[in-house]
C-alpha cells in the first residue's frame, strides 16, 4: 500500500491545474466498449481508477493506450470474456460495464463491483432500469448476471425511486442502442452526465435532456467516433485545491475550471469569508483570515456535493466558531473524523451524517489512515496544515481520484512524497 508523506508548515502559492473529470473518466471508459470504431480521450486524469479500468478492457480484448492524457481505446474487436474480478472490485464505477455491456451484446455478467466502503450504495436502481428495457437480472456467488438476448432492449418509460448518478449513466449506456424511445425520468443532474451525453451524441447517439431530470434516448444502431472527446474539468479535485488555498494559501490560482459547476461550493467559501476572484476558466483564492462558521447540507447537484464534504472539513477547522454538515446522501462518510482528531481537530460525528466542526488552530503531524478518496483529500489538507510531520497510510485511495497529486502539490510549494508505489509506472 502506498503512503503519502507531508511535511507540514508550508504555505501554497502559485497555480495548479485541474486534470479531467474522475467521475467522467470511469464512465466514459466502459462507454467507449459501445463504438464501432477507435475511441480518443484527452485531458484524462492519471489516477489508479484508470488503470484499473484498462486491466477490464484487456480482459475484453479492448486494446488501450495511455499516455500524457490521451486515452485511445480500440473495441472493434471486442470479445465476452469473464472480467477481472480484482479489478473489478477495486472501484464501484466498474458497474458501468453492466450497462456498457448490455448495450453491446444485450447481455452482461460482472462480479459485484467494489470501490470506496461509504456504506449501502445499492444498485436497485440500475436492475430496475435494466428490467424495464427488458432483461432479466439474477445474481449468484457475488455475481450478476444480466440478459436480454431473446428479445432484444426495447426502449421503456423509466421513473428512478431515488436521484442516482450510477443509475442514470448506466441506463443511458444500456438504451442508447436499444430499440426504440427510452424516457428516464427523476434522473441525475451532474455535469459528468452531460459529459456522457456529449461524447455519445457525438458518437451518433440520440440523447436529450441530459442536465435535467428528464432524458430522453432514441436507440440507434451504431456508434462510431469521430473526433477527439475532451473529459470536462473534476469540479472535486478544483473544490479540494480550493479548500487548501483558502486554509493555508498565500494566494493560489486554480485553473482549467467550469466555474458553474462550481456554485454551491464557492458560494460556501465566500459565506465563510474566503475572498476569491472567479475568471471565465480560473479562480484566484487569496489568503483568508477571519473565517466565520457556515452550516453545509449536501444534495444531489446542484446542491453541495458529497464529494466536497470531507475536503472542506479542514478548512471549517479555521473558522472562528462552530460550523454544522449534513450529508444527506451518505451519511456514513465520516471516516475523516477520527484521523483528523488524532491531529488535535476539534470535530466529531455524534449522530449519522451529522458533523460538528469547531475552531481548531493548531494541527499536529501523526500516523492516519485514508478510509477512501475522499477522506484521504481531508487528510492530505490538514497535514499541509499541520506542524511536522503527517504520514498517509493506505494513500492508494487518494491516487484513485487525484490526478498527478505529488506534482501538483511539490508545485505549489507543499513537501510531499510518496511511498509503496511507482508513479511512473502508474499506468499501464
Amino acid at each position: 500500500m502506498a503512503k503519502i508523506i507531508i511535511r507540514g508548515g508550508k504555505r501554497l502559492h502559485g497555480e495548479v491545474t485541474i486534470g479531467g473529470a474522475k467521475n467522467s473518466t470511469v464512465a466514459l471508459i466502459p462507454a467507449a466498449i459501445l463504438a464501432d470504431t477507435p475511441v480518443k480521450f484527452d485531458t484524462v486524469p492519471q489516477i489508479l481508477d484508470v488503470k484499473n479500468l484498462q486491466l477490464i478492457l484487456d480482459a475484453m480484448n479492448v486494446h488501450s493506450n495511455f499516455e500524457n492524457g490521451n486515452l485511445d481505446i480500440d473495441p472493434t474487436q471486442i470479445t465476452e470474456s469473464e472480467l477481472p474480478s480484482g479489478a473489478i472490485k477495486s472501484l464501484r464505477a466498474s458497474y458501468y460495464f453492466m450497462g456498457a455491456l448490455l448495450g453491446r451484446f444485450n447481455r452482461a455478467t460482472v462480479t459485484f463491483p467494489g470501490g470506496d466502503n461509504l456504506g449501502r450504495r445499492p444498485i436497485d436502481q440500475h436492475i430496475k432500469g435494466f428490467e424495464a428495457l427488458g432483461a432479466t437480472v439474477t445474481e449468484t456467488n457475488d455475481i450478476i448476471h444480466i440478459d436480454a438476448t431473446e428479445n432484444g432492449l426495447i426502449g421503456a418509460r423509466i421513473a428512478l425511486d431515488t436521484v442516482s448518478v450510477g443509475a442514470t449513466i448506466n441506463i443511458i449506456l444500456a438504451a442508447v442502442r436499444a430499440k426504440g424511445q427510452t424516457i428516464l425520468e427523476n434522473a441525475a443532474r451532474e455535469p459528468e452526465i452531460i459529459d456522457i451525453a456529449t461524447f455519445l451524441n457525438n458518437m451518433g447517439a440520440n440523447i436529450r435532456g441530459a442536465g435535467t431530470d428528464t432524458i430522453r434516448i432514441a436507440g440507434v444502431p451504431s456508434l462510431k467516433a469521430r473526433n477527439t472527446h475532451t473529459v470536462i474539468p473534476d469540479r472535486i479535485e478544483a473544490g479540494t485545491y480550493m479548500s487548501m488555498a483558502a486554509a493555508f494559501g498565500d494566494g493560489v490560482t486554480i485553473k482549467n475550471v467550469i466555474p458553474e459547476h462550481l456554485e454551491s461550493y464557492t458560494s460556501k467559501l465566500i459565506e465563510m469569508g474566503v475572498n476569491l476572484d472567479i475568471g471565465e476558466d480560473a479562480i484566484h483564492v487569496y489568503p483568508s483570515d477571519q473565517l466565520q462558521p457556515v452550516s453545509i447540507k449536501t444534495m444531489p447537484y446542484p446542491g453541495f456535493a458529497t464529494d466536497l464534504q470531507q475536503p472542506i472539513t479542514p478548512l471549517l477547522l479555521m473558522a472562528n466558531g462552530e460550523s454544522m454538515i449534513q450529508d444527506t446522501i451518505y451519511p456514513k462518510r465520516v471516516k475523516h473524523i477520527a484521523e483528523l482528531r488524532r491531529m488535535g481537530g476539534d470535530v466529531d460525528s455524534e449522530k449519522p451524517g451529522h458533523i460538528r466542526v469547531n475552531y481548531s488552530p493548531r494541527l499536529i503531524g501523526t500516523d492516519v489512515e485514508a478510509a477512501e478518496i475522499r477522506a484521504g483529500a481531508a487528510l492530505v489538507i490538514a497535514a499541509i496544515m499541520a506542524e511536522g510531520e503527517t504520514v498517509i497510510n493506505d494513500a492508494d485511495h487518494i491516487l484513485r481520484g487525484y490526478d498527478r497529486i505529488q506534482d501538483k502539490l511539490t508545485a505549489l510549494g507543499a513537501d510531499v512524497s510518496i511511498e509503496g508505489i511507482d508513479l511512473i509506472n502508474l499506468m499501464p
